[in-house]
């Protein structure tokens, strides 16, 4: 079925790029929402804009067909990007297991269309892009796919409530996990920008060695961080560690910290 192309609001409460602000585009996991960045913005402070994307199927959107392939998925939201005038002046991306592969993949796609490269790239909980997925969780069924997802952390619960979402969230969770299980990145030319890596302890989506792997997309700074919370530590703890980092990371040159390279290991 072909995704509705009428224009939709890819990033709800946003304007269109203007002022100082650097925008932090940010893409969430599989089935998920914006409503995982709902707090970022206090934790980044005015120098970062933070621009949650709203992919179709789930919220305002859920009457669209989600995209179930990724080079389809990265088309439209590039396109989305330059309408909004929000990779203009400059921009750094951040993306949470799928959402990683797409952030990813929007950066390359908008380096091909002859916009600069991100300020800075970071991804979490997802293998590295030229890994194959080694999963096939959209082909599970109903009672299975829901299973894993609450071994991962990611359904609280049979409630009534619990319920109802899994309901709405269906056709996009699983359109969203064959757009990433059947992606495996092409050859290309590596970045040159930052990429910071986050693994979480006990995550099996995303192991260790797997995150680590993301060093091969870059000829630029890279940094590896190893995290409690699993699969999803950005609802835990882990969460302000991570926003302490990404607003370090992003300030205007002359306040931010030396981002020096390291190709190999990890830190804690």
């Amino acid at each position: 079925m072909t995704p509705d192309r009428r224009p939709a609001p890819w990033f709800p409460g946003t304007g269109p790029g203007t002022g100082t602000a650097l925008p932090l585009i940010c893409f969430p996991h599989a089935g998920g929402t914006p409503s995982l960045f709902r707090d970022w913005q206090a934790g980044l402070g005015d120098d970062v804009r933070v621009v949650p994307v709203l992919l179709p199927g789930r919220g305002v959107r859920l009457r669209e067909t989600p995209y179930d392939t990724m080079a389809a998925l990265v088309t439209a939201v590039a396109d989305a990007l330059l309408d909004r005038g929000l990779a203009d002046g400059g921009y750094a991306l951040f993306g949470h297991s799928m959402g990683a592969l797409v952030a990813y993949e929007t950066g390359c796609e908008l380096r091909r269309r002859g916009l600069a490269e991100p300020r800075h790239l970071y991804v979490a909980a997802s293998r590295a892009p030229q890994l194959p997925a080694g999963r096939r969780d959209h082909l599970l069924d109903e009672i299975q796919l829901r299973a894993q997802l609450r071994a991962l952390g990611g359904i609280d619960g049979d409630s009534a409530v619990a319920d109802d979402y899994w309901a709405r969230r269906l056709p996009a969770l699983r359109a969203d996990l064959a757009a990433c299980e059947t992606y495996r990145g092409p050859p290309r030319a590596p970045l040159r920008c930052p990429v910071t890596a986050y693994s979480a302890e006990g995550d099996p989506v995303a192991p260790p060695d797997a995150v680590a792997a993301w060093h091969d997309v870059t000829s630029g700074p890279f940094r590896r961080r190893h995290l409690p919370g699993g699969h999803f530590f950005l609802s835990g703890p882990s969460r302000g560690r991570v926003l302490h980092e990404i607003r370090d990371g992003l300030a205007p040159t002359g306040r931010a910290p030396a981002l020096t390279a390291q190709r190999n290991g990890s830190w804690t």
